[in-house]
């Protein structure tokens, strides 16, 4: 045997022992790496008489062809004996119960704005959705504020800067447009009187600001707002959507009183108060929401004919509903982000 095909040989042996692809590799190394002792015998056909070095060159690229086809195998092989190895390691007992990594869940506000939309999309409200950065008109002039109003006042309104651009910051006529950070949804019910014809019903779930923090006041806060206007809507319809929402919301009945009150885009007025009984055993009358028949100003200044149809708003504070229904008495635990607190509504 030539000393060639003795090197094949035992390259053979060494290739079918190898255990690990890191051995395996090692032995590519050895035999057909730059200084590999294939590599090795190639370099050495230079130094054999011309008549030799053809059949030598032959034996040596067979022996070479051998030795990579066979590590190929090999690493074929360790390849599918490590997938063995993994598939039995991780296999799954589907039958075993599985592991619970934690869920999380609805912050208690979101669950209230979700509770309110479920109940009135069962009364035929559709939900409505508008800008957090108001104009005066949307957020004031359109609903009958007059020009004194004390709403309008910079310690109750969050107003900005005007920016000097045509779209944004004045009127066709060059006047400044005030801009502010909504401090009510109404803003949502002109938009969509003014892009909806009557009958229509609808409710405006989101975000407002007021320059206002304490117990139960914060700076940025959640409101629903409702609208039904028709050609027969009336306070006793009102009275009956109102008491149907406020049983459904908190699962129970309520002895419940409209109080005469004043907004401006309302008249009448009302504020609702419901009768809660208290730890003690006692009864407390708590103001849940505002409400009335809109405003024959509203109406006109989107295009409705008041002489025609007439129509019904309410208003409540999302927080407001949510301490009452989860017994919470800060309001300003709902945004500290405290774990402890917000653990007890998984």
């Amino acid at each position: 045997m030539s000393e060639i095909e003795a090197l094949g040989a035992r390259a053979l042996g060494d290739i079918g022992a190898a255990r690990s692809p890191e051995a395996l590799e090692a032995l590519r190394v050895a035999l057909l790496g730059k200084s590999g002792e294939v590599t090795a015998q190639l370099k050495s056909l230079g130094a054999l008489p011309p008549e030799a070095r053809r059949e030598a060159g032959a034996q040596i690229n067979r022996v070479r062809d051998e030795i990579a086809a066979a590590l190929a195998a090999r690493r074929e092989a360790l390849d599918a004996l490590a997938l063995e190895a993994r598939l039995a390691g991780e296999r799954i007992d589907v039958t075993q119960p599985g592991r619970d990594p934690g869920r999380g869940g609805l912050h208690p506000v979101g669950r209230t704005m979700e509770r309110i939309a479920e109940i009135f999309g069962r009364l035929g409200y559709t939900l409505a959705d508008g800008p957090e950065i108001e104009d005066d008109w949307h957020n004031f002039e359109a609903l009958n504020f007059p020009p004194h109003h004390p709403a309008r006042a910079m310690h109750d309104t969050f107003y900005m800067a005007d920016d000097g651009r045509a779209d944004e910051g004045r009127a066709d006529d060059g006047r400044a447009v005030p801009r502010l950070l909504r401090t009510h949804t109404s803003g949502v019910q002109v938009r969509y009187m003014a892009e909806h014809a009557p009958p229509l019903r609808m409710i405006a779930l989101g975000k407002v600001y007021r320059s206002d923090s304490d117990q139960t006041h914060t700076p940025m806060f959640h409101q629903c707002e409702g609208l039904l206007v028709d050609e027969h809507a009336s306070f006793a319809d009102l009275k009956g959507t109102l008491a149907a929402f406020v049983r459904a919301f908190f699962e129970r009945d309520f002895e419940m009183r409209f109080r005469p009150s004043y907004f401006p885009f309302t008249e009448p007025s009302a504020e609702v108060d419901i009768a809660w009984q208290q730890p003690d055993g006692s009864t407390r009358w708590l103001e849940v929401l505002g409400c009335g028949m809109v405003h024959p100003n509203v109406l006109r200044n989107v295009g409705i004919d008041p002489e025609r149809h007439t129509g019904f708003a309410f208003g409540m504070g999302v927080e407001r509903l949510a301490m009452l229904r989860y017994g919470v008495d800060d309001l300003r635990a709902f945004f500290d982000n405290d774990v402890r607190f917000l653990r007890q509504f998984v």
